[in-house]
Protein backbone atom coordinates (compact mmCIF):
# COMPACT_ATOMS: atom_id res chain seq x y z
CA UNK A 1 0.00 0.00 0.00
CA UNK A 2 1.06 3.29 -0.90
CA UNK A 3 0.88 6.43 1.53
CA UNK A 4 -1.72 8.17 -0.60
CA UNK A 5 -3.87 4.70 -0.58
CA UNK A 6 -3.45 4.84 3.29
CA UNK A 7 -4.50 8.43 3.47
CA UNK A 8 -7.55 7.40 1.80
CA UNK A 9 -7.72 4.80 4.19
CA UNK A 10 -7.53 6.77 7.27
CA UNK A 11 -9.62 9.05 5.92
CA UNK A 12 -12.91 7.38 5.63
CA UNK A 13 -12.14 5.97 8.68
CA UNK A 14 -12.04 9.16 10.46
CA UNK A 15 -15.82 9.83 10.78
CA UNK A 16 -17.77 8.07 14.15
CA UNK A 17 -19.92 6.63 11.39
CA UNK A 18 -18.07 4.91 8.90
CA UNK A 19 -16.00 3.93 11.81
CA UNK A 20 -19.16 2.26 13.01
CA UNK A 21 -20.29 0.93 9.81
CA UNK A 22 -17.27 -0.23 8.72
CA UNK A 23 -16.59 -2.90 12.03
CA UNK A 24 -20.04 -3.55 11.91
CA UNK A 25 -19.11 -4.86 8.48
CA UNK A 26 -15.89 -6.98 9.38
CA UNK A 27 -18.24 -8.76 11.98
CA UNK A 28 -20.07 -9.21 9.34
CA UNK A 29 -17.73 -11.48 8.08
CA UNK A 30 -17.90 -12.70 3.84
CA UNK A 31 -21.46 -12.72 3.90
CA UNK A 32 -21.78 -8.78 4.56
CA UNK A 33 -25.18 -7.50 5.01
CA UNK A 34 -27.93 -5.64 3.62
CA UNK A 35 -27.61 -2.00 3.76
CA UNK A 36 -31.33 -1.88 5.63
CA UNK A 37 -29.74 -4.23 8.14
CA UNK A 38 -26.81 -1.86 7.93
CA UNK A 39 -29.07 1.04 8.65
CA UNK A 40 -31.26 -0.84 10.94
CA UNK A 41 -28.12 -1.60 13.29
CA UNK A 42 -26.22 1.50 12.81
CA UNK A 43 -29.35 3.56 13.31
CA UNK A 44 -28.02 5.51 10.64
CA UNK A 45 -30.73 7.26 8.33
CA UNK A 46 -30.52 5.91 4.90
CA UNK A 47 -28.88 9.20 2.97
CA UNK A 48 -26.31 9.25 5.40
CA UNK A 49 -25.62 5.47 5.33
CA UNK A 50 -25.57 5.90 1.30
CA UNK A 51 -22.71 8.81 1.68
CA UNK A 52 -20.78 6.95 4.27
CA UNK A 53 -20.84 4.20 2.13
CA UNK A 54 -19.88 5.28 -0.90
CA UNK A 55 -16.88 7.30 0.50
CA UNK A 56 -15.86 3.49 2.54
CA UNK A 57 -16.19 2.18 -1.07
CA UNK A 58 -13.92 5.06 -2.84
CA UNK A 59 -11.04 4.43 0.24
CA UNK A 60 -11.33 0.64 -1.20
CA UNK A 61 -12.22 -0.64 2.03
CA UNK A 62 -15.88 -2.27 1.06
CA UNK A 63 -17.54 -3.82 -1.87
CA UNK A 64 -21.11 -4.16 -2.48
CA UNK A 65 -23.30 -7.20 -4.81
CA UNK A 66 -26.47 -6.82 -5.48
CA UNK A 67 -29.00 -9.74 -4.36
CA UNK A 68 -31.84 -9.62 -5.87
CA UNK A 69 -33.43 -5.97 -4.63
CA UNK A 70 -31.10 -6.14 -1.47
CA UNK A 71 -27.64 -4.55 -2.43
CA UNK A 72 -25.10 -6.40 -0.57
CA UNK A 73 -22.25 -4.67 1.36
CA UNK A 74 -18.90 -6.73 2.61
CA UNK A 75 -15.74 -5.06 4.11
CA UNK A 76 -12.24 -5.45 1.92
CA UNK A 77 -10.20 -7.76 4.19
CA UNK A 78 -7.19 -7.38 2.31
CA UNK A 79 -7.60 -3.65 2.16
CA UNK A 80 -7.80 -3.64 5.69
CA UNK A 81 -4.99 -6.49 6.06
CA UNK A 82 -2.51 -3.59 3.56
CA UNK A 83 -3.90 -0.59 5.73
CA UNK A 84 -2.63 -2.56 9.17
CA UNK A 85 0.49 -4.31 7.57
CA UNK A 86 0.93 -0.38 6.31
CA UNK A 87 0.91 1.20 9.44
CA UNK A 88 3.20 -1.51 11.00
CA UNK A 89 5.76 -2.60 8.55
CA UNK A 90 8.26 0.46 10.43
CA UNK A 91 7.53 -0.87 13.90
CA UNK A 92 9.66 -1.34 15.79
CA UNK A 93 12.99 -0.01 14.90
CA UNK A 94 15.07 -3.36 15.73
CA UNK A 95 13.42 -3.86 19.33
CA UNK A 96 10.36 -6.26 18.82
CA UNK A 97 9.27 -5.80 22.32
CA UNK A 98 7.42 -2.57 21.13
CA UNK A 99 5.07 -4.39 18.49
CA UNK A 100 4.75 -7.68 21.25
CA UNK A 101 1.20 -6.27 22.77
CA UNK A 102 -0.57 -6.04 19.11
CA UNK A 103 0.12 -9.48 18.95
CA UNK A 104 -1.54 -10.34 21.79
CA UNK A 105 -4.62 -7.73 20.22
CA UNK A 106 -4.83 -10.94 17.44
CA UNK A 107 -4.36 -13.36 20.08
CA UNK A 108 -7.24 -12.00 22.04
CA UNK A 109 -9.47 -11.37 19.54
CA UNK A 110 -12.44 -13.26 19.85
CA UNK A 111 -13.01 -13.95 15.97
CA UNK A 112 -9.19 -15.64 16.68
CA UNK A 113 -10.35 -17.65 19.40
CA UNK A 114 -10.22 -21.35 18.43
CA UNK A 115 -13.71 -22.65 17.55
CA UNK A 116 -14.95 -19.26 16.95
CA UNK A 117 -17.65 -18.76 14.33
CA UNK A 118 -16.29 -17.17 11.40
Amino acid sequence: MDANAAVASLSALAHPGRLEVFRLLVRAGADGMASGDIARAAGHVPQTLSGNLNILGHAGLVSSRREGRSIIYTADYAAMTDLLGFLMEDCCGGAPEICAPLADVVTRAACCQPGAAQ
